[in-house]
């Protein structure tokens, strides 16, 4: 992951409805949530969880799975490793072993 995708994916995060809409896709796992769902439990507006939905999908931490006419979001789980270990790439003043414990924290069989 480079500075640009890394900034991307913050600043996706670094808004409300977008960090509760990809705690919720987190929390639904690999069956995720039609997207007028998502809207309904967020108590959003269609057209602006699209919006929102949209930047998630651009920043690689959300992708939508066409299931005949739904459009299902799932949490890219991928995505948001590498943004994790962009993050952690220079950690413990070089020394990367002391931050396993945080990875392993973070990986799920997902």
């Amino acid at each position: 992951m480079d500075r640009r995708a890394a900034l991307s994916g913050l600043s996706a995060l670094g808004q409300e409805t977008r960090l509760e809409v990809f705690r919720l896709l987190v929390r639904a796992g690999s069956a995720g949530i039609p997207a007028g769902e998502i809207a309904e439990h967020l108590g959003a507006v269609q057209n602006t969880m699209s919006s929102h939905l949209k930047i998630l999908d651009q920043a690689g931490l959300v992708r939508a799975e066409r299931d005949g006419r739904i459009v299902r979001y799932v949490a890219d789980m991928t995505g948001f490793r590498d943004l994790l270990a962009y993050l952690m790439e220079d950690c413990c003043n070089g020394s990367p072993e002391l931050c396993r414990p945080v990875i392993e924290a973070v990986t799920c069989n997902c």
